[in-house]
């Protein structure tokens, strides 16, 4: 998202000679969006890098609105005064249970922005200056205007259902298509042909105009075909693939309109982006791949998700019986998820974990690299409690530590503790790393009844399991009554 914001150069300065105190400018953006990156990639560090960003993108607006000559500069200004406060609203008013599927809405902005600026320059090149001497539009800003629109677009379709699935206006779980890998692989290849065909055309008129619209069409629907088979238990690696379509897309549309600032700043969403999806998907022992494909490879069958099993024997306990075990434990993982995130428990969680110390209990945050519905959610939801950093670990540092564990106190999380990903080949879950919680000598789960299952739809062992004690309310309630029964 933070790419479009970065404003396109007039006409005049599009592709002519740069002024050496622009290019300089847009360079020390850049800088402030490297360190933005680098601030963001740790909790402990995020606010410094949500601040420079902001000083980059403030130093990539008013650069180009100071050097270029702006056609109506009271009207680009009422516009950033409307976004400004749409902006601030909506991150004001909305709740972090709410954010990724904010983002994904977010990212089909972005998308649709680049469409909106692709189409704008094929209208009217000459203000963009991209055309030849007869004012025909160049071979190379044609390749970049059937790119940037086709990637926009797939962002733009691809985003809505994205939104749709993770605010839960769509199933979470796959819907696979008859024969949804041929009809994907001939649109993307028609997409490619109709920008090759565009590219070297250079009669203008109806028939050119009508290859920009088929890559328009055939971009907007491959992104809804690419997203569809996707199921809940991918849906995190899809909002980070889909801003790495956002900022190349914003790359795309830089070139086009010569504008630097837009070039490195789409490049470094779009590379970074890329880069935490292929992470993702390690850590997921996901195929990167087959994941950016649409879920190829996908069973059709659906395998066993989406259906709880025959209901078998559990046990249900209280929150005084969960408070007695926990203060007499020596150490304790708590495993926070998307329910976590639902009932607003992590303040109420921080109040038991630190009653828990204060009687010489420790105490540890084991955080999935999926928890949630978008990367660093959980993360985040617990920098809000003021937990301190140093108490939350990944799942590869943390996950031999089960074994010597007193209590496994699993709040709002699911699938990711799920023995079917290791065992259950036909799960669609099958092969994402989970945590050992097994190995603990006691588990506690906590989640609102036993007729629901996980994001995926899949049944979990864990609940059955002797060690295991079921707290079934809700997350924060539940925590609230611990709390009182540890005072």
């Amino acid at each position: 998202m933070l790419s479009f914001l970065a404003p396109a150069a007039d006409a005049a300065a599009a592709h002519g000679p740069v002024n050496p105190w622009v290019a300089l400018a847009y360079l020390v953006a850049g800088v402030f969006f490297i360190l933005a990156l680098r601030g963001l990639s740790s909790p402990a560090t995020s606010r410094a890098g949500n601040r420079n960003g902001m000083i980059g993108m403030a130093i990539a607006v008013v650069t180009t609105l100071v050097t270029h000559d702006i056609a109506n500069i009271v009207e680009i200004g009422i516009a950033i005064f409307l976004g400004g406060i749409i902006g601030v609203t909506i991150a004001r008013r909305v709740a972090m249970t709410a954010m990724p599927e904010l983002v994904a809405a977010f990212h089909s902005l972005v998308g649709l922005a680049a469409v909106l600026v692709g189409l704008a320059a094929w209208l009217n090149p000459g203000a963009f200056g991209i055309t030849d001497a007869t004012g025909q539009i160049l071979v190379a800003s044609r390749v970049e205007l059937g790119l940037g629109i086709a990637i926009g677009a797939i962002t733009f379709s691809g985003s809505v259902i994205a939104f749709l699935k993770l605010s839960g206006k769509m199933s979470g779980s796959p819907i696979l298509l008859p024969m949804r890998h041929v009809i994907n692989l001939g649109t993307l290849l028609a997409i490619i042909g109709l920008v090759v065909a565009y590219a070297m055309s250079g009669a203008g008129g109806a028939g050119e105009g009508m290859l920009v619209v088929w890559i328009t069409l055939a971009a907007f629907i491959i992104g809804f075909l690419l997203i569809i088979p996707i199921g809940g238990a991918d849906m995190p690696v899809v909002v980070s693939m889909l801003n790495s379509y956002s900022g190349w897309a914003a790359a795309a549309m830089g070139f086009t309109l010569g504008n630097t600032a837009m070039i490195i700043t789409g490049a470094l969403v779009g590379s970074s982006g890329a880069i935490l999806s292929y992470i993702m998907c390690r850590a997921m022992n996901r195929s990167f791949i087959s994941v950016i494909a649409g879920g190829f490879g996908a069973d059709d069958s659906g395998g066993a998700g989406g259906e709880l099993r025959e209901q078998r024997p559990y046990k249900q306990g209280s929150a005084a019986d969960a408070a007695y075990m926990l203060e007499q434990a020596e150490k304790v993982i708590i495993i926070p998820g998307y329910g976590m995130a639902v009932a607003q428990a992590q303040h109420a969680l921080r109040e038991m974990a630190d009653l828990l110390e204060e009687r010489g209990v420790e105490v540890k945050y084991a955080i999935h690299p999926v928890a949630g519905r978008m990367p660093g959610h959980m993360n985040v939801l617990l920098a809000e409690a003021s937990v301190e950093y140093d108490k939350v670990f990944e799942l590869e540092d943390i996950n031999s530590e089960f074994a010597q564990a007193d209590v496994a106190f699993i709040i709002g999380a699911n699938d990711v503790v799920n023995p079917a990903a290791k065992t259950d080949k036909s799960s669609p879950i099958y092969g994402m790393p989970v945590f050992d919680v097994d190995k603990a000598k006691q588990v506690f789960f906590i989640k609102r009844s036993m007729g629901g299952v996980g994001y995926a739809g899949v049944d979990n062992d864990v609940f059955y399991m002797d060690q295991t004690m079921m707290l079934l309310s809700d997350a924060k309630k539940m925590v609230e009554e611990i709390v009182k029964a540890l005072d």
